[in-house]
């Protein structure tokens, strides 16, 4: 009689919507997503300047504003509060077997500030856009991240398909982000989600310096003409 195979180690994710007491993880996160990106050097943000401009008090309602979500892992089942379920956006539990046990070296760092042994292992940033062709709101995903410890275990996934959810659930009429032209694996990874890469468009920005001089025109002007 042949041996049982043995268990596989799996790991409980959790999906649900961040708040203040997030943000520092929110940062760091951030701070290894611009590191990944090659693009440390646009990277400005502070704790502080995320708390005020992503956590009005009062919040607004998710998916009609700046949205959040953050993704935590935990190595025993998560239970959800009803505090949670009970701000518009119920979270999301996943359970999920892994091939062999990770090995996570930054999870003291990345805390959940619920407690509970909590860990954060990625986030989702968006908010809402408009299409004047189709004449119907849509959602555009600035960032998603996930730390490269808990890469290629579909937890990209979970997140993109929870903002397409609420996005379908709302009556939008698109979701949008932007991906680096040499990330093969995301575009590979978009794709296989049924995202059409868009090669003929370019990304426009004014930004810094560039933008300033259009207030200091239209103070000297007086009349708003650019």
């Amino acid at each position: 009689m042949s041996a049982p195979a043995p268990e596989r180690p799996e790991i409980w994710a959790r999906l649900r919507l961040a708040d203040r007491r997030d943000v520092p993880n929110i940062h760091r996160l951030i701070r290894q997503m611009a590191e990944f990106e090659l693009l440390t050097d646009l990277f400005s943000a502070t704790e502080s300047s995320l708390s005020s401009t992503l956590f009005p008090s009062p919040p607004l309602p998710p998916f009609l504003s700046f949205t959040v979500l953050i993704l935590e892992l935990s190595p025993s089942p998560i239970p959800c509060s009803d505090d949670e379920s009970n701000q518009g956006f119920r979270p999301i539990l996943r359970r999920i077997a892994l091939e062999s046990t990770v090995d996570d070296p930054e999870a003291p760092s990345f805390a959940s500030p619920r407690g509970g042994g909590l860990v954060a292992a990625g986030f989702v940033l968006c908010f809402p856009n408009y299409s004047t062709f189709m004449a119907r709101p849509g959602i555009y995903v600035e960032d998603i991240f996930v730390r490269e410890a808990w890469r290629r275990l579909g937890m990209g996934r979970m997140m993109l398909a929870a903002v397409a959810r609420e996005a379908a659930k709302i009556g939008c009429g698109r979701v949008e982000w932007c991906v680096l032209d040499w990330n093969k694996n995301a575009i590979s990874f978009y794709e296989e989600m049924g995202a059409e890469v868009m090669p003929q468009w370019r990304i426009c920005r004014l930004a810094g310096e560039a933008l300033r001089r259009y207030a200091a025109v239209d103070e000297e002007s007086g009349s708003g003409q650019i």
